[in-house]
């Protein structure tokens, strides 16, 4: 284990920079959808193809990354999904239709599945728990990081060229980020007691609590990444305001993100110590917010911002306890990369569903509706989290 405060935060802002490519060579589809839709004629239905079948692809990716790394090199599987996301961002331009443009974001969703399990599995290695806390909050910020590169760069490149070269940056930051992986990343050794736990079956992960705590992070997912994606339309549409501004409101996201991620981890380490209570009290903040845009859309633009920052936040932060800070219990078990991919899945089974299903419901019914089904999600999610904290305690905490 390392013990040395100052190489902990090395090696975790290594992980947060891979984290950070990995946001901006995904996210970056849902940033320019808009203005995609714009000047390709291709409708908003069809374009939410690919960012669906990229979360879709992304699920089915974490599990099987997960499984694998609990087997074979994280630094390799790292290595090989840069390289192929690397590409797919490079190809996507080329796409004249959106059935192409599927195909290419779907192995790209595939790709992308092949880092966050790592990082997991290599931090659950490297650190003990309390490094693991503090390492787990540096990495999230890669995530708010690449977010706000993504929506920082699209209306930048969009006042001066296409949307197309949003793509081909993104893709050569992959590249160099990929050769900096090679020449700096730490490989951890895995002592023999370990390989020996890493044979546990995955038949032991699955129990009432888990489903339980899988439908919560599926209705996060819906939520996060429901909101993130078409915040813009949203502004857009509902308000009128141009491409460029809509998109530029999305670095408010992941300021809030961010300070989801601190907030989240501090009452976590200091005040519950289980991590479905701080999900729960993190849903229930998603709920007030989503009932506030409900009253606020339509009305003014500014809180229906800040109120979409909050619900994402929130989202984030519920994400931080049942991502990043579940999969280390199952380390006993030798099922960490397991784990973590598994329950990773379940955000984009989520993602899937609310992409998609946004731009079919927001054409259909309007968005005030849409607003109300996600304030009824979010209830859901804190209903589920709530209902896991005593199983979890039992299970878990006094296993410890």
């Amino acid at each position: 284990m390392t013990k040395s405060s100052k190489r902990v935060t090395g090696i975790a802002l290594m992980f947060a920079a891979i984290y950070m490519v990995s946001y901006l060579t995904r996210i970056n589809f849902g940033a320019v959808v808009a203005q995609m839709e714009q000047s390709t004629g291709i409708s908003k239905k069809l374009l939410s193809l690919s960012l669906t079948g990229s979360f879709v692809t992304y699920g089915i990716g974490q599990i099987l990354s997960g499984i694998t790394v609990d087997k074979i090199s994280p630094k390799k599987l790292i290595t090989t999904g840069l390289l192929v996301t690397m590409l797919m961002n490079f190809l996507l331009p080329l796409c004249s239709s959106p059935y192409t443009m599927l195909g290419v974001w779907c192995i790209n969703g595939f790709a992308q599945s092949m880092m966050w399990p790592p990082i997991v599995k290599m931090m659950s290695q490297l650190f003990d728990e309390e490094e693991y806390k503090k390492a787990a909050v540096i990495v999230s910020w890669g995530s708010s990081v690449g977010t706000i590169g993504v929506y920082l760069l699209v209306p930048a490149v969009l006042s001066a060229l296409s949307w197309k070269w949003v793509f081909y940056i993104c893709g050569s930051v992959a590249a160099v980020t990929v050769l900096l992986w090679q020449f700096y990343s730490y490989k951890p050794e895995i002592a023999e007691t370990e390989r020996k736990k890493e044979q546990g079956s995955i038949g032991k992960l699955f129990s009432p609590l888990l489903l339980g705590v899988m439908g919560a992070i599926v209705l996060q997912g819906m939520l996060r990444d429901g909101v993130t994606t078409w915040m813009p339309s949203y502004i857009i549409e509902v308000y009128h305001w141009n491409t460029a501004s809509s998109i530029l409101t999305g670095v408010i996201l992941p300021v809030f993100s961010i300070l989801s991620f601190q907030l989240s981890t501090r009452l976590y380490r200091k005040v519950f110590t289980n991590p479905l209570t701080c999900a729960g009290v993190f849903f229930a903040l998603g709920l007030v917010s989503a009932a506030g845009l409900y009253f606020a859309t339509g009305g003014n633009a500014l809180a229906s911002v800040l109120l979409s920052a909050l619900l994402t936040g929130a989202m984030h932060g519920v994400n931080m306890m049942l991502i990043s800070m579940l999969p280390p219990y199952f380390k006993r078990f030798g099922l960490t990369g397991t784990a973590s991919g598994l329950l990773n899945s379940c955000t984009y089974v989520g993602s899937a569903l609310s992409t998609y299903g946004v731009a079919a419901i927001s054409e259909r019914v309007g968005w005030k509706s849409t607003v109300l089904i996600w304030t009824g999600i979010a209830l859901l999610g804190t209903v589920l989290c709530l209902s896991c904290i005593k199983p979890f305690r039992r299970k878990f905490m006094k296993a410890k």
